[in-house]
């Protein structure tokens, strides 16, 4: 019984100093982590000065030119080969032969109605010169003035009703205007260019035979060209004729000086957005070319101009205040693809200029101060 109580007190002090020596060591373990050192970071800042932006609405097109025609036959004949070959990228200059149709056909009946139109006032002049002496010198020097070869003239004014009857009878005003038809026909025979200009199409050649309604190519002047762009109906009300507004081509490399001409009355239903069309000119312009347009629609009073970047989902923006981050709200009234303009920031308000990855409102912040760089 002895034995056993003394290996009980053994036991138990065993336990209390194992218990007591893994206190010890447990202790003696430094968990503490140490403390970070805070950091603060450096933000840009702007100082808000208010001032009056041009919004100004992005558009952008091909260029067209202004004067075009299109060329069609009214006639049928055979392409007979001019001055110049009827191919595209041709120049010519106003009044010049773009197509020439053979009309030797054509021409002889021309010839033959003017005969008869001769023959009927030959034959008229010994009745005029005994009933009508006093209308006779009038109708002979119309007589002496028809050439053949030439456009036939208007007939002399009558100017009485004996007169108008006497002529009227005689079949020579209905054998005049059949004559004045067939000589506007046979002007069709010959296609002048209207304007100085360069054939952009050409869609048939010398030799061909070219039939009445037919397309034969496409002639436009390359000294003046529109742009037509779509706007929003918003920014409609501001657009006026007259309006210059400048161009650039998709490198911009080139920039063009355009002005507005003309402003559609309607809304695209479809798109909700006003066709405009500014007219510009160049000597490196071409039809088709691209460009694209700045359309200075308003001035907005007493805003700013900021990257779109810097405005937050719910219209707020970042200031400083103390070297504290603090948030305000503000009334964006325009955006671009780059920009937004933003109103009811007052004067003097220090905003951030730069995106700062992890800003937050109360976040202690230094600002950049750049005449204390090295």
């Amino acid at each position: 019984m002895r034995k056993l109580i003394i290996s009980a007190v053994l036991g138990g002090f065993l336990i209390l100093a194992s218990l007591y020596f893994a206190g010890i060591i447990a202790g003696s373990k430094d968990n503490r982590r140490p403390q970070s050192p805070k950091v603060v970071k450096t933000v840009f800042v702007d100082t808000v000065k208010n001032k009056t932006i041009p919004l100004v609405v992005p558009a952008n097109g091909n260029l067209k030119a202004k004067k075009r025609v299109e060329l069609y036959s009214e006639v049928q004949g055979v392409f007979r080969p001019g001055s110049k070959l009827f191919r595209s990228g041709q120049e010519y200059t106003a009044g010049q032969t773009l197509i020439r149709i053979d009309s030797d056909e054509y021409y002889a009946s021309v010839q033959s109605a003017k005969s008869t139109l001769y023959n009927l006032l030959t034959s008229i002049m010994p009745d005029l010169r005994l009933d009508y002496p006093e209308i006779y010198p009038k109708w002979q020097t119309y007589l002496n003035s028809f050439d053949m070869e030439k456009t036939t003239p208007a007939l002399p004014e009558m100017g009485s009703e004996k007169e108008k009857f006497f002529i009227t009878g005689r079949g020579i005003i209905s054998n005049y205007y059949a004559v004045k038809n067939l000589e506007q026909r046979l002007s069709k025979y010959i296609i002048s260019a209207p304007f100085n200009g360069v054939l952009t199409e050409a869609l048939v050649t010398e030799g061909t035979l070219i039939r009445s309604g037919q397309k034969l190519g496409e002639f436009i002047n390359t000294g003046e060209y529109e742009l037509e762009v779509s706007v929003s109906k918003t920014y409609g009300d501001f657009l006026k004729v007259g309006k210059e507004v400048e161009l650039h081509n998709l490198d911009k490399t080139n920039t063009y000086t355009g002005k507005v001409t003309r402003v559609n009355g309607r809304v695209d239903q479809g798109s909700q957005t006003i066709t405009v069309a500014i007219e510009v000119d160049g000597a490196d312009l071409k039809e088709g070319q691209y460009l694209e347009a700045s359309l200075e629609a308003r001035e907005e009073a007493n805003a700013i101009e900021i990257n779109r970047s810097l405005l937050l989902d719910n219209d707020q923006i970042f200031v400083v205040k103390d070297s504290i981050l603090d948030l305000m709200y503000v009334d964006p009234v325009y955006f671009t693809d780059k920009t937004v303009v933003l109103k009811n920031v007052p004067d003097g308000e220090v905003i951030v200029s730069r995106p700062l990855s992890g800003a937050y409102a109360g976040m202690l912040v230094k600002v950049y101060n750049k005449t204390a760089q090295p």
